[in-house]
């Protein structure tokens, strides 16, 4: 091993997790299937953890600019196994990181076991196509699932923005260009104003974090681009409430009849736990028509549950059906299904309509 922390990061892969936690104070803890597990090993002190993670930073101004700042962003890789996505951080009790597996090889739709209608993603053009979830729910993988199938078809141009760069795609049918915060770009705002001017087909913004990227990934969209990018909510409707509530009221109406012309799709995904042990992803599936256009201008996107749901002869899927669909074919326990549910209420009467209880 070349640095002290690959040993618990080889522990990590060799045992299915997904992620190492290390917090000054505690021993070093693995996220095993959606729990959080302690490593046998001795509480950390500030040298242990400089001692970890200084050589994983491998740059003094790095560091500095953590020791500074309270926290950084890196991607780090252990060779011949695999790479990660890495967060420093300050808290309360002095410092802490967390390691994300990035799996090395790249997976397809087929083997992350999405619906036939998610391929429909990999055609859409001219317009904004979001992938939303919660943190750690794999809209990363998805999207590099979407990109791989592009780029191994079509012959394009594909710019990614990402923050750091996670899954490494070579150049097959398309050029792929990665750009990452920090070390190619400074924010991903000017970054995505920079890639428009690149000749780009298909634009991956690996975050609408703040208003001026949503506003130049709106404009870019807008102009013919097709623009992917992720969000962390759990619903199509919470995704478009999200872009839409970064506005000053006074911009509101002018976006809305913007994210009506340009939104494509949405596809909101959650991990929930699996019988038998792992996760399973639950996927919510929408895709633009004129009534979701309608919706989204007249402000009505507490209705768009119910144009996912009118859509299903066009692949579209609620949340709430997908769930009841893993609970009805012995995937995943009702509880769980529950508790990631959108209507809580109207799902708990689904599952009571075939003789299933859950705690509220």
């Amino acid at each position: 091993m070349q640095n002290k922390i690959d040993r618990f990061l080889k522990l990590m892969n060799d045992r299915g997790g997904s992620d190492l936690h290390l917090s000054v104070g505690r021993p070093p803890l693995l996220r095993l299937h959606g729990d959080i597990e302690p490593v046998r090993y001795g509480t950390l002190s500030d040298v242990d953890f400089a001692e970890m993670v200084k050589p994983v930073v491998n740059d003094d101004a790095l560091w500095a600019r953590f020791m500074d700042g309270g926290d950084l962003d890196l991607a780090y890789e252990v060779p011949g196994m695999a790479r990660f996505r890495v967060n420093l951080f300050k808290q309360f009790r002095g410092m802490g990181a967390v390691f994300r597996l990035i799996p090395t090889r790249l997976m397809t739709l087929e083997q992350l076991g999405m619906p036939k209608s998610v391929e429909r993603f990999c055609y859409l053009r001219q317009g904004l196509l979001l992938v939303t979830g919660p943190t750690g729910s794999g809209k990363s993988t998805t999207l590099s699932a979407i990109l791989n199938r592009i780029n191994e078809e079509q012959t394009l141009h594909i710019i990614t923005i990402e923050d750091p760069i996670e899954f490494v795609h070579p150049n097959k049918k398309s050029i792929v260009s990665q750009r990452e915060i920090g070390t190619h770009a400074t924010q991903f705002s000017e970054a995505l104003k920079a890639a428009v001017r690149e000749d780009p087909d298909i634009i991956l913004v690996g975050e609408l974090r703040d208003l001026e990227t949503i506003r130049t990934a709106i404009n870019a969209a807008e102009s013919g681009l097709t623009v992917f990018a992720t969000l962390h909510t759990n619903s199509a409707a919470k995704a478009v409430d999200r872009i839409l509530n970064v506005f000053p009221e006074e911009e509101q109406e002018s976006v809305r009849g913007a994210m009506a012309e340009c939104l494509r799709g949405v596809l909101a995904q959650q991990l929930v736990k699996k019988k038998g042990g792992g996760r399973i992803a639950a996927l919510e599936v929408l895709f633009a028509t004129s009534s979701l256009g309608t919706l989204i201008r007249e402000g009505k996107t507490s209705q768009i549950q119910s144009s996912i749901a009118m859509g299903k002869n066009l692949g579209m899927i609620t949340m709430d059906d997908s769930l009841f669909n893993l609970v009805s074919e012995d995937l995943v326990e009702p509880q769980g299904a529950y508790e990631k549910a959108i209507d809580k209420g109207s799902f708990r009467d689904r599952l009571a309509s075939i003789n299933l209880q859950v705690d509220a």
